[in-house]
């Protein structure tokens, strides 16, 4: 069983199409990073998803039931754009009104579940308008986890985050898949953050979803390169290029790529007596192969 199947799903505004044909599968568990440019159709998947939006064709089944049943509705959690929390209530208060809109039964208990998760026991009190950014995404993950959902869609929670801020942020999104059985689906442009968490990826570009993988796929489709630093990078640049093909300059390093030996690379430097400075075996990352793969598409 899937969290999220969608087959064939558009939604168009005014004549064009946000969301074109899309077909998308989350596996139950999963981390999935859902990635593309601004305007893409992220945040129209999204809404539909969440039944903010009605498609105009296609299937959405979550856990393999219509989205639309009242049972599966009941099983999603989202934070998408804001948090819609009155800026003069304190964290506690904006949590208690949504256990009454949710008709929770133990709604004390579940704020307190809620607010240990995202590590913010000891806010309960604080006024919403009063918590800095990253506290304020925290407490829109604990509105969305109300009631125990076993799939959470966010849309852009760690954007504007400083470094504590980011990390804090991933350790909550694994731990609520790993120790509470949820599923996330979290958009993000920051890939660098997204690599750390992802289990999953989907790209999407103009409505249409590109590519699916899984991050083992990625990691077996990442090519690997040495860096290597050297006094005299002039003369290294032919000597390596003529030994292994490509390579390319980079903010003083030359990048030996598809070479997975960086003791080859040394070997022709050193014999040709060229010093090193510094020399490191490296991957590409989502960052890069997401760039790689636009570029295709943009030149097909």
């Amino acid at each position: 069983m899937n969290a999220i199947e969608i087959r064939n799903l558009s939604k168009s505004f005014r004549g064009m199409y946000a969301v074109d044909l899309l077909n998308m599968t989350v596996p139950m568990g999963a981390i999935y990073g859902f990635i593309g440019e601004n305007g893409s159709g992220k945040s129209t998947t999204e809404k539909l998803i969440c039944g903010h939006l009605v498609a105009d064709s296609g299937s959405i089944c979550l856990f393999d039931r219509d989205y639309t049943d009242p049972g599966v509705r009941a099983r999603v959690g989202a934070l998408i754009e804001n948090t819609g929390c009155f800026p003069g209530s304190s964290v506690y208060q904006n949590l208690r009104m949504q256990t009454i809109n949710l008709g929770l039964a133990d709604p004390d208990e579940e704020i307190r579940r809620v607010l240990r998760i995202v590590r913010m026991e000891d806010a309960a009190a604080t006024k919403f308008k009063n918590c800095s950014l990253g506290m304020k995404q925290r407490i829109g993950i604990a509105m969305a986890l109300l009631g125990d959902p076993a799939l959470l869609i966010l849309d852009e929670p760690i954007n504007g985050l400083d470094v504590d801020g980011m990390r804090l942020m991933r350790e909550i999104l694994v731990d609520i898949t790993q120790n509470y059985g949820c599923t996330v689906l979290i958009s993000s442009h920051i890939l660098g953050e997204l690599e750390k968490i992802a289990t999953h990826y989907g790209i999407i570009r103009s409505g249409r979803m590109i590519t699916e993988l899984s991050a083992a796929e990625l990691e077996s489709r990442a090519r690997v390169f040495v860096s290597v630093k050297t006094d005299r990078p002039d003369a290294a640049l032919p000597l390596l290029r003529q030994r292994f093909g490509q390579v390319a300059e980079d903010d003083g390093a030359l990048l030996v790529y598809d070479e997975r030996e960086p003791e080859a690379v040394a070997e022709v430097l050193l014999t040709n007596g060229l010093s090193l400075s510094e020399l490191r075996r490296n991957k590409l990352g989502l960052e890069e192969y997401y760039v790689a793969l636009m570029s295709r598409k943009e030149n097909a």
